[in-house]
């Protein structure tokens, strides 16, 4: 039987941070908000406020602009697809694993429209064999559901074990170990000080498919 790799998207596959930092720089250019406005901007990133409707309810009181908040967080989501993309060496390495008889998928929290964004303008869509998004499913991470679904799309069950591997301590380690699945988890050091239970922690994906093989 063919083995299992579930993969996070934003911070895993593609460098979400990254592309944050250049919205973050047009962003604070298109309203006039000076070069000190990026660095505030990341750093409401970085201090816990992922969901885009609290970060840009905050963002719009700092500083104060006309826009709802609905209309900025709408224009993040069609911008940020156009910024993020994926290394060459990363798409390699999912179709090197392909190609040794994985079953490889994209389990991923986020809006349909922004998530899906991401993987087609990436060229992730046809790189991987399935993928479940939690805005198009209605159930996110680290519930198991979401990983049931690409499993099963990719015409197996989660009952066969495999691997999840991800950035996030609780939606991925946390959900794929709940789900019965091994976990690789990507320590981009934003955890300090937190305990987990990963089977292994790496700095880099590509490290992370190079166990994959090992084990394979």
């Amino acid at each position: 039987m063919q083995p299992l790799a579930l993969f996070d998207l934003d911070n895993t596959l593609i460098n979400l941070d990254e592309a944050f930092q250049v919205w973050a720089g047009e962003f604070a250019g298109e309203h006039g908000l000076g070069r000190e406005a990026v660095g505030w901007l990341i750093a409401l990133d970085r201090v816990g406020y992922p969901h885009r409707e609290v970060f840009f309810t905050k963002a719009r009181e700092h500083f104060a602009l006309a826009e709802p908040v609905d209309e900025l967080w709408s224009r993040y989501r069609r911008r940020i697809p156009h910024l993020v993309h994926c290394r060459p060496e990363v798409m390699n390495g999912l179709s090197r694993l392909r190609a040794s008889g994985w079953w490889v998928a994209i389990v991923t929290n986020g809006t349909a429209d922004n998530q899906l964004g991401k993987i087609q303008r990436t060229g992730l869509a046809e790189a991987v064999d399935a993928y479940a998004l939690s805005g198009v499913e209605g159930v996110r991470k680290p519930d198991t559901g979401l990983f049931e679904i690409a499993a099963e799309r990719c015409g197996v069950t989660l009952i066969a074990g495999g691997w999840m591997i991800g950035d996030h301590l609780v939606a991925d380690t946390g959900g794929g170990r709940a789900a019965g699945l091994r976990t690789i988890w990507i320590d981009r050091g934003t955890w300090p000080g937190h305990e987990h239970d990963a089977d292994h922690v790496v700095t880099d994906v590509l490290q992370a498919m190079e166990i994959l093989h090992a084990e394979r």
